[in-house]
């Protein structure tokens, strides 16, 4: 399969899906449509991806991206950075004090799923057509 979340989808379901589809043709045809309506999905977010790129508005072309790098570094200063600054630190210069503790990791790691679930909440909204935009008449 292309996708690992194909696989991983197909495992969930595997076992109730033996239960209720005994026949392994038609089992095999459902995990096809299956997989091609989760590909289809993934092509829905492209064209909104690509769709929200050429807003001319930064607060929408712009707010995923700054999030993104926003989070991504301060996840690389977090998990990597700091730890390494302070292991030059201890190891090149032993006499110079450590620097304060950094705290807030839960509250980083937080806001970066919340979101990462706001963005595939919005997919899912226009994908099943329920989106603002249809609500005002577009």
């Amino acid at each position: 399969m292309g996708l690992p979340i194909i696989g991983t989808i197909l495992d969930i379901i595997k076992g109730p899906l033996d239960k209720l589809i005994p026949d392994k043709g038609k089992k095999a045809e459902f995990q096809h449509a299956l997989e091609m309506e989760i590909l289809k999905s993934g092509l829905g977010q492209m064209e909104i991806n690509k769709a929200e790129a050429q807003h001319p508005s930064i607060f929408v072309a712009g707010w995923r991206p700054f999030i993104g790098w926003v989070c991504g570094f301060a996840l690389a200063w977090h998990f990597m950075g700091a730890d390494i600054l302070n292991w030059l630190r201890v190891a090149f210069f032993p006499d110079v004090p450590a620097p304060p503790v950094l705290a807030g990791t839960e509250t980083l790691v937080t806001v970066l799923l919340s979101m990462l679930g706001l963005g595939g909440l919005r997919t899912v909204e226009k994908l099943k057509g329920v989106s603002r935009d249809k609500w005002r008449g577009k």
